[in-house]
């Protein structure tokens, strides 16, 4: 306990880390307020508690953390922003003037800029959607449904999203950890009190005793999915590489001395949480077809079953696979074969280029297959907590896309305070040093 306090002493001695978590705190209390606000034209006491709660509904809403089903000016989140940005990453890799853009900084920019502008096209669409689902869903909740109610709708839900990106991207530059990853972990986390009161009355409601000891063994349980997420998040196969030595005026150089070996950390789960999101987003879609279906037992039905034996089973596929796509995507062994041999770095008994590639790309395929089947039973725990009689609402935090994007999104910025602190020659969080996942020195640039 001690330890705590003379931590939380440090960290609040420090002004700019001080500040930044101040200015990071203020704006995602502001993003809450703003998921509370109704937009005009909507009688709050009208709206259906039970609107955009399954299937791609209820992970839109849980991204915007209850937003969506309170049809709030920020309704539609960070989520057009997100789509924008992975539809950017996708063109750095089927258009090599994007890539090329992203190698430099006025490059970059552009692409921001671009990443911007795409994200205004998708709210556009998507907030034409929502109107149309709150017609449907909501019909009498709208007061005057006309045509300058649909613009004015349009025009602020755009307008909101604008502001939620403009507050993620200035947390991620003036406050603490990635401002988008942490406006999504508010919305996530904030839901979670109510579904845990619920789940405690479930099971308070089967005796007084036998409930509170449901109750707990599913609190024990939590926490074990809590640190394998944090098991699979931080783990790293650590490939050694060494220097050649160079010599400067007849004498090594003091910067580059021979034996200095430093790492190459390549993570267990390198694609994070995007593997679960794109399997879940084609999942649903037989959910959109589940009302023809011609009877519950029907294999459509099932399908549309999150608990059901076939739906985990094609999903825990669809995640191992999605780990290799996204990890193909995101890895390049013969980019950082080519910085390596540009920095005269090698990998000892590897020779330089394709060799180097083939050996960086063979230990990625092997670590990625474990890391893959581990993230798979993952994102199945939910279906199988909720198979287990926990409510749907609190099964959610037994891992999936939940879970892992919170206790990521915390660990980043856990580490970026520490960093903060071992600046300034104070303690790390960790008493055993640095916290996992962190090396003092890695590879070179570009890797």
């Amino acid at each position: 306990m001690k330890k705590l306090i003379d931590t939380l002493k440090n960290i609040w001695s420090i002004e700019e880390l001080r500040n930044r978590i101040i200015f990071t705190i203020a704006l995602l209390f502001v993003y809450r307020v703003g998921t509370h606000i109704v937009l005009p034209g909507i009688n709050p006491n009208l709206l259906s508690d039970t609107a955009g709660q399954d299937g791609l509904l209820g992970m839109l809403n849980m991204f915007a953390g209850g937003a969506f089903s309170n049809a709030s000016i920020f309704a539609l989140g960070i989520m057009p922003y997100i789509s924008a940005s992975i539809a950017m990453q996708l063109a750095q890799i089927a258009i090599p003037s994007i890539q090329k853009m992203q190698k430099e900084e006025s490059g970059r920019k552009k692409v921001q800029m671009y990443t911007r502008y795409l994200t205004v096209v998708v709210t556009l669409f998507q907030a034409i959607g929502y109107i149309t689902f709150l017609r449907t869903q909501n019909g009498p909740a709208i007061m005057a449904d006309n045509f300058l109610w649909m613009i004015s709708t349009v025009i602020i839900l755009v307008t909101g999203t604008l502001f939620v990106m403009w507050m993620g991207e200035k947390i991620t530059d003036k406050g603490i950890g990635n401002g988008t990853s942490l406006l999504i972990m508010a919305g996530i986390i904030a839901r979670f009190p109510q579904n845990l009161v619920a789940e405690f009355q479930k099971t308070a409601s089967g005796g007084a005793g036998k409930g509170l000891l449901i109750f707990l063994i599913e609190i024990a349980l939590m926490i074990v999915v809590i640190m394998a997420i944090i098991l699979l998040s931080q783990a790293v196969r650590r490939i050694p590489i060494n220097y050649a030595r160079r010599m400067v005026g007849g004498a090594s150089s003091a910067a580059d001395v021979a034996g200095n070996r430093d790492f190459i950390p390549l993570k267990v789960n390198s694609a994070g949480v995007m593997p679960i999101i794109f399997a879940q987003a084609i999942m649903f879609i037989p959910s959109m077809f589940s009302s023809f279906a011609p009877s519950p037992d029907s294999w459509i039905a099932k399908l549309s079953d999150y608990t059901s034996l076939g739906y985990n089973a094609i999903y825990a596929i669809m995640v191992i696979a999605f780990t290799y796509l996204y990890t193909a995507i995101i890895m390049n062994p013969q980019q950082m074969a080519d910085d390596l041999k540009r920095n005269n770095g090698f990998i000892p008994g590897v020779k330089p280029g394709s060799d180097t590639s083939n050996f960086i790309g063979t230990v990625l395929d092997r670590i990625t297959l474990p890391g893959a089947i581990f993230l798979a039973v993952i994102g199945i725990m939910p279906g199988i907590a909720a198979l287990l009689g926990v409510t749907q609402g609190f099964a959610q935090f037994y891992g999936g896309t939940s879970m892992l994007i919170a206790v990521q999104v915390i660990l980043d910025t856990l580490q970026q305070i520490e960093s903060h602190l071992l600046m300034r020659h104070y303690d790390g969080l960790m008493d055993t040093g640095r916290m996992g996942g962190r090396q003092p020195r890695t590879a070179p640039t570009g890797i």
